[in-house]
């Protein structure tokens, strides 16, 4: 039976491993605007985009190879919380309890079927921004950076996953996510689905890994106010040296326009514009996209962009 909606009331934050920190700091801060707000040794930083309400939006930690490290989701009280737990208990799954991060309260960490790391938690403090970042606008928890691309919020994240279908069901079964559409091959395999745990169109992603590993990350996304912020941030990518993979484009799949760019670490990045597109309908169609359909490419002509490689140093730009 799937669960009430509403026990997860969004992603909170993410965390990437890199290889080379700084540098990754740099692209966050620089780059897309965020803020550094805190730092955990000599292998941890913790930063914010400046519309988030909670602490951090980001957490980057050093690791010798790129990748994902947990994402983490904030329910909707501490009921809520201790139900998604009893799900996830009752679906086999096991998970521990650790309290790790600042701003944030206990959390209780599990995975799902792939292995990616989930994190569940409902004690979060509010942002409460120093006097050099305070907003003009008492609603805002930040002011806008006056810097890079100023990206407003975390959007969501696209896992790689082998069996995509195993994972979908774990998200919509165990904590309440609602799939909005999906891709099925001529073999009846489920190549890729979407599913929200709010009224955006998405939240989470699953797309097959061609490579057959478990556990890999395609990218994480952050918003962006409107259009043409993307058509800035290419601008300047190019100006500052990122490294482009393809966009400013469409997808046909959510419609988001898009940019995907490397950070230094090697992880990829998409910057999107999803906001004036939300499922308010409570009976959406699940909407399935077939092999053919996906041939005609992610939107305007686009070809498909193959999950090639979420480790490493990302491909030369010609």
């Amino acid at each position: 039976m799937t669960p009430p909606l509403g026990d997860i009331a969004h992603i909170g934050h993410a965390q990437l491993f890199t290889p080379d920190l700084d540098a990754s700091v740099a692209f966050f801060s620089e780059f897309l605007g965020l803020t550094v707000c805190g730092q955990d040794g000599d292998d941890t930083v913790y930063l914010r985009t400046f519309d988030d309400y909670e602490h951090h939006s980001l957490v980057l930690t050093a690791r010798d190879q790129p990748g994902l490290g947990r994402i983490a989701l904030r329910t909707s009280s501490e009921e809520a919380l201790q139900r998604r737990v009893k799900a996830v208990e009752e679906s086999g799954g096991t998970g521990h309890w650790t309290e790790d991060e600042p701003g944030i309260g206990k959390l209780f960490v599990t995975t799902d079927p792939d292995g990616h790391e989930l994190a569940l938690y409902w004690d979060s403090e509010h942002y409460r921004a120093p006097d050099e970042l305070k907003p003009a606008l008492k609603n805002q928890p930040q002011a806008k950076p006056n810097r890079g691309v100023g990206v407003r919020r975390l959007d969501h994240v696209n896992f790689l996953a082998s069996d995509v279908a195993l994972n979908a069901d774990f998200q919509s079964d165990v904590l309440g996510a609602r799939p909005t559409e999906q891709i099925r091959l001529d073999t009846g395999r489920i190549a890729g689905k979407w599913l929200t745990f709010t009224n955006k169109s998405y939240d989470v992603v699953y797309t097959e890994d061609w490579t057959g590993a478990n556990g890999r990350l395609h990218h994480i996304a952050f918003a962006t106010d409107n259009r043409e912020d993307i058509l800035r941030a290419a601008d300047l990518a190019i100006d500052t040296g990122v490294f482009i993979e393809t966009g400013p484009h469409k997808h046909a799949i959510q419609q988001t326009f898009f940019l995907y760019v490397y950070e230094p670490g090697g992880n990829r990045i998409e910057l999107c514009n999803p906001l004036t597109r939300l499922v308010l309908a409570p009976d959406w169609p699940l909407i399935t996209w077939t092999e053919e359909e996906r041939k005609k490419g992610q939107a305007w002509g686009l070809k498909t962009i193959e999950s090639f490689h979420t480790h490493g140093t990302p491909p030369i730009q010609p």
